[in-house]
């Protein structure tokens, strides 16, 4: 069962942009945003940018100023705009979210992940 789903990645030239989204499916009450993350190839997995209470939202360095994270709380979708891409944004792209569905607990759900190609 897919519970979130990633959209908007692809090939992109150097200086493009892109802006994923990453819907909750089912019937959902609400969302809370946790971030996104990414994995290139022979890579780990690590954090663009996160949102926690405790933290706030913290963007890594390679993020800030070019990559921006929003919500649409009435679509229970989360979105990353990204600018000024280039070929070291190549990965796997990932969503975390938290969903709140109807008759269910609360859960932490990892997107399938969506690649995002830069070529020069």
């Amino acid at each position: 069962q897919v519970r979130l789903v990633e959209s908007g990645g692809g090939l992109v030239q150097t200086g493009g942009s892109l802006r994923l989204s990453c819907a909750a499916s089912g019937s959902i009450w609400s969302i809370k945003p946790y971030g996104w993350y990414r994995q290139a190839p022979g890579k780990e997995r690590k954090p663009i940018v996160t949102i926690s209470p405790a933290t706030g939202t913290t963007y890594a360095d390679s993020a800030k100023g070019r990559f921006t994270i929003s919500s649409d709380y009435g679509d229970h979708t989360m979105f990353l705009q990204m600018n000024s891409l280039t070929p070291e944004d190549t990965a796997v792209y990932y969503c975390n979210l938290g969903v709140t569905r109807v008759g269910r607990p609360f859960s932490t759900d990892w997107g399938q992940g969506i690649q995002v190609t830069v070529s020069s």
